[in-house]
């Protein structure tokens, strides 16, 4: 419905009176004596609820066995479905199965709760308000930068094992990115959460940006790691591990300034990050200029690892740049 324009008016006792649209009214089944919540925002607008005291029903989505029935589980969750029913004409084969058990697995608080030879029912057991967004973000951002941290190390000492935990540790990184995107997502849907949780439409907008600029570190961490299989036997030169080194704190101070100034809205840290560009194209000059002097085992995945690492360092800047 576009805006619409009422004139206020008022009764001879004083009570000031607006007249609600007949086609709303009629749409949400009000009637002569009705009764509906009003809530105000805190910069003073107020939102009218035609459901006061009626329980809302959850959102039930029904899909069909297909070949892209694990990414359609996921669009459904990140739309806020409670309920997600997964039905075939005769039976649900055991590969599907496992596709379904993968996929509820990678998402927070949903779960199966039935199931037999033609339907699955899966349901999401979280209460939204009890999930914080400014929480989930955190713990996204811990996450992250304990990857950060261990991929630069897997590499410099050629350690797979580590590595491995790297990689295995991005599924945990996705998981709170999925819950932080259904968080906001019900949130924008509903006004009344986002005054419990202190979140205007706009900061939700801009908390959506913020979790996807660390999901995207976390996957550069994940490229990072993954350089340390193709080293094989070699190792960079003790020149390249502490310029290596280097660069990646340079990275996690401009990361860890770029959440700060974000969360606190601290315009000041903000504009230290941008400040770090300097060191960060030194550090990746000497880096280039060194691994030259490499063999060619090493010379194209530090390379390659560096450009990584610059584009955590960019993607922080974009975090930094959130803060108004």
């Amino acid at each position: 419905m576009t805006d619409l324009l009422r004139k206020v008016q008022r009764t001879p006792t004083g009570t000031f009176f607006v007249c609600l649209p007949r086609s709303w009214s009629e749409e949400h089944g009000l009637q002569k004596g009705s009764l509906v919540a009003l809530g105000e925002s805190s910069d003073g607008k107020l939102f009218i609820d035609p459901k006061y005291n009626v329980e809302a029903s959850p959102k039930v989505t029904s899909l069909t066995v297909g070949p892209f029935l694990g990414r359609q589980i996921v669009g459904h969750y990140l739309l806020g479905s409670v309920i997600i029913r997964i039905e075939a004409k005769e039976r649900i084969d055991f590969e599907v199965r496992n596709v379904v058990k993968r996929t509820v697995t990678s998402l927070v608080g949903l779960e199966i709760v039935e199931e037999n030879v033609s339907q699955i029912v899966l349901q999401c057991l979280l209460e939204p308000s009890s999930f914080p967004p400014e929480k989930i973000l955190r713990r996204n951002y811990t996450i992250m930068t304990g990857m950060h941290r261990d991929a630069v190390t897997s590499f410099i000492d050629g350690d797979v094992s580590l590595a491995k935990s790297v990689i295995a540790r991005d599924d945990e990184n996705n998981r709170m990115y999925f819950l932080l995107v259904r968080i906001l997502r019900t949130i924008i849907q509903n006004p009344g959460l986002g005054e419990k949780l202190g979140l205007t439409t706009i900061e939700c907008l801009d908390f959506r940006l913020a979790a996807s600029l660390v999901e995207t570190m976390g996957d550069a961490c994940v490229r990072v790691a993954t350089k340390t299989f193709e080293l094989k036997d070699v190792r960079p030169s003790e020149e390249l591990r502490r310029l290596l080194v280097d660069l990646q704190a340079v990275c996690h101070e401009a990361h860890e300034q770029a959440l700060k100034s974000f969360v606190n809205k601290d315009v000041a840290c903000a504009a230290n990050v941008r400040q770090l560009s300097g060191k960060v194209d030194a550090l990746s000059s000497g880096i280039e200029a060194a691994a030259k002097e490499q063999s060619l085992e090493v010379l194209p995945q530090t390379l390659a690892v560096t450009a990584f690492l610059k584009q955590i360092y960019e993607h922080s800047v974009d975090l930094a740049d959130l803060v108004a």
